[in-house]
């Protein structure tokens, strides 16, 4: 799917970004081991918890230069402090980049509540699935239903 998306998005010329490096947990646990990781390496056994510094890097070099974010999906597990970092330095990014933002998703719309950055955001949408199929041209049935009408 990953693969397709980008294909589409190489096609219509539209930037698509993957991560480039993780930091990594032995286990879900705030207080697990932990190490930072090229995405392509992720040792077996072991779960990508938040995006490296080098991806933080990219990500934001892009927003930077960007008319319009449209952001689904936390960069990490922004719950536990250590690995909001990602989260925690992409909100800014799209919050300082002037940018129209769309947000999308019930995490990122809790994500940028918690970090403070929400008021600095265009627009926030609690569906997530929703937010993505009605920006790829799927018909919604709640819209659906009211076309009906």
């Amino acid at each position: 799917l990953a693969k397709e998306m980008m294909e589409k998005a190489l096609k219509k010329n539209v930037m698509f970004l993957i991560p480039v490096d993780n930091v990594v947990g032995d286990k879900f646990d705030a207080e697990c081991n932990a190490k930072t990781v090229d995405s392509k390496e992720i040792p077996a056994g072991w779960m990508g918890l938040d995006i490296g510094p080098a991806t933080i890097n990219l990500f934001s070099e892009a927003i930077k230069g960007a008319g319009t974010v449209v952001w689904n999906g936390p960069m990490g597990v922004f719950e536990m402090d250590r690995f909001a970092v990602g989260t925690k330095a992409i909100a800014k990014a799209v919050a300082d980049s002037g940018a129209i933002s769309i947000i999308g998703g019930g995490d990122s719309a809790a994500a940028v509540e918690k970090l403070g950055y929400a008021d600095k955001m265009t627009h926030i949408s609690t569906g997530g699935g929703a937010s993505l199929e009605f920006l790829e041209g799927l018909e919604l049935p709640g819209i659906a239903a009211l076309n009906d009408k």
